[in-house]
């Protein structure tokens, strides 16, 4: 079998003639740049977060950064997060001056660990960035209770976690701000780049919507310095579209991570694998179904021969990219970020996966274990 990480294909063709003539709309209409389509789109996401405000931009990175510019975050100040993540995370904080300071993930959902996050504040600490990774919520209760004793804003990374909830609330409302991305390997993915920002808080977004717009309220006034961040009325209605089959995706996800479970189960494979763990009170959303293994890189080489598209996130830690050697960390600063980083291995997990597919993919793991 062949068998990639991601089919988009897959998934856009039950979809294609409802996308394709949404989109003929805006190529009639002409208007590209926000406008009706998009706020219609932002309105539909505010409600299915359960927000007062859902703000259109660019990208999953640039809502990172605006969130920050919104906070008044600048140079000097300190941002909490966590070394396994994409670049982004950090990334948004060191575009703006500030300084990532690190504290290492709990080994069993690879998210911020509270029990490291007092320590970390200092009188420079302007905002935490707890990351909601492969598609399941950090401990945002405790995150909360320890940033509001501070009076911190939290900025939820919630790029891979769109649908994610923790007890009654969705990602995206559990922090300050929310932080989407629309890349189109996400849950909920565009035809390109896209992001959003949800929140409660007025002030929070009537400042997000100037800043994306180089600051500007009305045009060619500037009370700030923004940036040009705009979600595109295309990418609109595609995710429009797409919204409104989240939630079944979603559920075909978590369908497959069980039976992967059963599979591994039944295959004696849990000596070797450790399936992924959703805590209490968690909806895990799957955005990668993402496994430690043993022998990692050659289970992964014998994976591709077999035709089972596989994918590492992430390699290699923020805290020992090149970029950040100047933050003084070293390998072992962070002992269980680099251990995960040295042992997990995303499979296939989207949910027009077979069961025949599934199983094959178990079966190709289990060839690999039994050569020793």
């Amino acid at each position: 079998m062949n068998i990639p990480l991601l089919d988009l294909k897959a998934q856009f063709q039950p979809m294609r003639a409802e996308i394709m003539a949404a989109v003929q709309v805006v190529c009639d209409e002409q208007g590209f740049i926000l406008g009706p389509r998009v706020t219609a789109f932002e309105e539909s996401v505010a409600t299915y977060i359960g927000s007062r405000y859902a703000i259109g931009c660019a990208s999953g990175s640039d809502a990172l950064l605006l969130s920050l510019m919104a906070m008044g975050v600048g140079h000097g100040d300190e941002v909490i997060t966590v070394p396994f993540t994409f670049f982004a995370t950090a990334g948004a904080i060191s575009r703006l001056g500030a300084k990532p300071v690190f504290i290492d993930i709990e080994p069993a959902t690879f998210n911020l660990d509270p029990a490291q996050l007092e320590r970390a504040i200092t009188s420079r600490t302007k905002a935490i960035i707890p990351v909601h990774l492969f598609g399941q919520c950090a401990d945002m209760g405790a995150i909360m209770q320890i940033a509001r004793a501070h009076k911190i804003p939290v900025i939820e990374d919630a790029c891979q976690a769109i649908g994610a909830a923790q007890g009654s609330q969705r990602a995206g409302v559990l922090g300050d701000t929310g932080c989407f991305s629309f890349f189109p390997s996400k849950n909920l993915g565009g035809f390109g780049d896209g992001g959003i920002i949800t929140t409660n808080d007025q002030k929070l977004a009537d400042s997000l919507s100037m800043l994306r717009v180089h600051g500007s309220r009305v045009r060619y006034l500037h009370e700030a310095i923004g940036i040009n961040s705009r979600l595109d009325a295309l990418q609109a209605v595609v995710l429009h579209i797409k919204l409104k089959y989240l939630d079944q995706w979603a559920e075909g996800r978590r369908r497959n991570a069980a039976r992967y479970e059963q599979l591994f189960k039944d295959a004696g494979l849990l000596d070797w694998i450790t399936v992924p763990v959703t805590k209490p009170g968690n909806f895990h959303v799957y955005n990668q179904y993402t496994v430690r293994v043993s022998k990692r890189d050659d289970l992964r080489a014998f994976l591709k021969d077999k035709g089972v598209g596989t994918e590492v996130y992430y390699p290699l830690p923020m805290h020992l990219q090149q970029c950040y050697q100047d933050l003084g960390h070293r390998k072992g600063s962070f002992p269980e970020s680099e251990r995960a980083a040295d042992e997990v291995l995303s499979l296939p997990i989207y949910a027009e996966l077979s069961d025949a597919q599934l199983t094959y993919v178990a079966e190709s793991i289990a060839a690999f274990y039994a050569r020793g």
